[in-house]
């Protein structure tokens, strides 16, 4: 930024109040939106329109401003719409083409007057008065598109948006898919809720929380990692299909599909199973899809992704079978598999259980290869202290996460609803806890207590609403889908 230019432009704010004009006036005035005036007149050509001679208000922000001595072009914009206003010396008050004549490129402004065509085809409004809405003391980046640091473009959101369509386009892509997932399941019976974001006792995921204090109840309260024990009291209550659209907080590292806060849909169905919500999770994505893209096919970096159809339901046990070559259902202990993965050639790692092990290869070996949609089933019961146990194998959980552009989507389970095993799980995870892990789940007694009064069997689903975005809109970081992502302190 120039400094000489920011000196300026107060200079002019001071001239502009000298003259007895408020820069920042209370009322916009009246005005049509200026994609309205374009959806009235775009289709005319400079005859009709000459023949109807329609005038129009309109106001924005300048974009552009290109002088002619006597002739001035700017461009407004008003909510990523732009269209041309021209002012001819002589066919206007000399102070009024003056005024415009010290208009900066930033500034919001409305006019008033005829609704022409360019001889270049360019529809436009003839100005015949006009007034500052507000003063831009910064001038806006002229090469702010040109670039390529995400970090950059995330500390100043407001010029990313002002200057990169992109930005723009991503912004509205994600509030049509938020629209389109309370759409799909309002349409099918779910209430949405709302839940505690502040807890005495957090769960209902493996993260470590944040924490904070209340100081007129003297009690230690936890930022949510999730919604799920909430939303499974209202399914014991008698709600049977809820859904909850917020922010959740984990207390973990940032990466190109990790932040500190995200947006998480939680949805859970009385009566269903985690086949249930395998039929959701793809009905809701190809809904979104559907309605926000008009396109099943999509392209994630380079990849190109089909919606549409059924989608491949693979063990997790088969999965990693087929990429290294290792069964983790015959070597069922940790010192076992350790053998397994030194007999390939690979390294186990320091994993401190069987079950931290099998996610350990399945997250380096089979996760980055799962682009088209796919539903990995089965995990190991240590993994999943909320998910109905196997009837076919005690040491399986009835549990999916949908994969899709080599990441996670969605996570869902068949709920546990039977009390004593969910204590004896919360137990194992109490004592998990003792042995140093940050993530193990807390014991919740009231959660435990609800589950006495009988909770039916219950399918639940959690879906990031920041990665399906991510896969939608082709963006390589969440830091391009969520609007002010959580950043280091810029030095």
């Amino acid at each position: 930024m120039s400094e000489k230019e920011r000196e300026r432009r107060l200079a002019r704010l001071a001239e502009l109040r000298a003259e007895g004009i408020d820069p920042f006036p209370a009322r916009p005035g009246p005005r049509t939106p200026i994609a309205e005036v374009r959806g009235l007149h775009d289709g005319k050509d400079a005859g009709t329109l000459d023949a109807e001679a329609p005038t129009a208000a309109v106001a924005g922000r300048v974009r552009a401003i290109r002088s002619f001595g006597k002739l001035l072009f700017l461009k407004l914009e008003e909510n990523g719409v732009g269209i041309q206003v021209s002012i001819r010396k002589g066919e206007v008050p000399a102070d009024l083409f003056e005024f415009v004549g010290k208009i900066d490129v930033g500034d919001f402004l409305r006019v008033e007057g005829p609704v022409w065509r360019t001889k270049k085809g360019e529809l436009s409004i003839a100005l015949r008065s006009a007034d500052l809405l507000a003063k831009s003391l910064l001038p806006l980046p002229e090469k702010w598109h040109g670039l390529t640091d995400v970090e950059a473009r995330s500390r100043q959101r407001h010029l990313d948006l002002i200057a990169n369509q992109r930005a723009r386009e991503v912004a509205v892509l994600r509030s049509r898919v938020v629209t389109t997932i309370r759409s799909v399941l309002d349409e099918r019976g779910f209430l949405e809720v709302e839940t505690p974001v502040l807890q005495p006792i957090y769960g209902g995921a493996a993260a470590r929380p944040f924490t904070t204090h209340h100081h007129a109840l003297d009690q230690t309260l936890y930022l949510r990692i999730s919604d799920e024990l909430y939303l499974k009291r209202l399914v014991i209550g008698g709600l049977d299909r809820v859904y909850e659209i917020g922010r959740v907080f984990r207390n973990e590292g940032i990466s190109r599909k990790h932040n500190p806060e995200f947006s998480m849909l939680e949805c859970y169905q009385a009566y269903a199973d985690y086949g249930g919500m395998m039929d959701l999770a793809r009905l809701l994505i190809q809904e979104i899809a559907g309605r926000v893209l008009a396109d099943t096919r999509i392209v994630y970096q380079g990849h190109r992704i089909e919606l549409s159809g059924d989608w491949p339901r693979i063990s997790m046990r088969d999965a990693i079978r087929d990429a290294i070559g290792i069964d983790i259902l015959e070597a069922d202990d940790l010192e076992a598999l350790r053998a397994a993965v030194r007999a390939k050639g690979l390294d186990p790692g320091d994993a401190p259980t069987w079950s931290v092990l099998v996610d350990d290869l399945f997250s380096d070996y089979v996760e980055p290869t799962l682009i088209q949609p796919t539903f990995i089933t089965d995990y190991p019961r240590d993994l999943s202290p909320l998910a109905k146990g196997s009837a076919r194998d005690p040491r399986l959980v009835e549990r999916f996460e949908l994969f899709l552009g080599g990441f996670e989507i969605v996570n869902a389970f068949s709920e546990l609803n039977d009390p004593e095993d969910q204590r004896v799980r919360f137990e194992d995870q109490r004592r998990a806890a003792a042995q140093g892990d940050a993530d193990a789940h807390p014991m919740d007694e009231d959660f435990l207590n609800a589950m006495e009064y009988g909770m039916p069997p219950t399918g639940g689903l959690g879906m990031g609403i920041d990665r399906l975005t991510m896969t939608l809109a082709d963006a390589p970081n969440l830091r391009e889908v969520i609007l002010f992502p959580h950043l280091r302190t810029e030095r």
